[in-house]
């Protein structure tokens, strides 16, 4: 899914239900004045092995869920996408929204506001992933409003213009879990704000 563009809704993928995708591509996708640039789910989601880059959205830029969606990401690359104005440059995840990540990479991606990265307003897990050189005004790998716990997760090399280069923690959880191999580190100009176990 290569070029496409859209008035609203989303540039590359929209979906209403049960999807599966893999060994794909989504990219060079946008919306000029709605979602998402890439990949809209609202259902069920499962996608492997797929690359989504380089797509832009007003809102969302790569990956985006609604309310309640229910996705799970396994060996995806995320890379390049924009949110133009919005949130979640590489993945939005709506209110009551379990995500799963896993053996991923999420990196250079760009938000205008909130979560280069990762924006999660839902219940997010990621495990094996890459989150690096993503940006935005605040939380430029991660902007945590809800729940989140990294197992052997790499956030390294973010930057925010504000606060929070790696993770930023506002209302809700961060879970870091350190004896797997998860670390955040040499992100700018902070590794963390609100996220107990993070260094600075």
């Amino acid at each position: 899914m290569k070029a496409n563009t859209a008035a609203a809704g989303g540039g590359g993928v929209v979906n209403f239900g049960t999807v599966q995708i893999a060994h794909s591509t989504i990219t060079e996708n946008q919306v000029q004045s709605g979602n998402v640039g890439g990949l809209s789910v609202n259902g069920i989601g499962t996608v492997t092995d797929t690359h989504i880059s380089h797509n832009s959205g007003l809102e969302l830029g790569g990956v985006g869920t609604d309310i309640g969606t229910q996705l799970t990401l396994r060996a995806v690359t995320i890379v390049g996408n924009t949110a133009r104005t919005g949130r979640g440059g590489g993945l939005g995840i709506g209110p009551s929204s379990p995500v799963v990540v896993e053996g991923s990479v999420i990196a250079n991606n760009t938000a205008a506001t909130v979560g280069g990265g990762i924006f999660n307003f839902g219940d997010l897990v990621v495990r094996d992933t890459k989150i690096t050189g993503n940006q935005a005004d605040m939380g430029a790998g991660i902007y945590n409003d809800e729940t989140t716990a990294l197992f052997n997760t790499k956030v390294v090399k973010n930057i925010a213009i504000t606060d929070g280069g790696g993770i930023t923690n506002v209302a809700g959880t961060v879970e870091l879990n350190t004896a797997t191999g998860t670390v955040v580190i040499k992100n700018r100009p902070n590794n963390c704000v609100n996220v107990p176990g993070c260094a600075g």
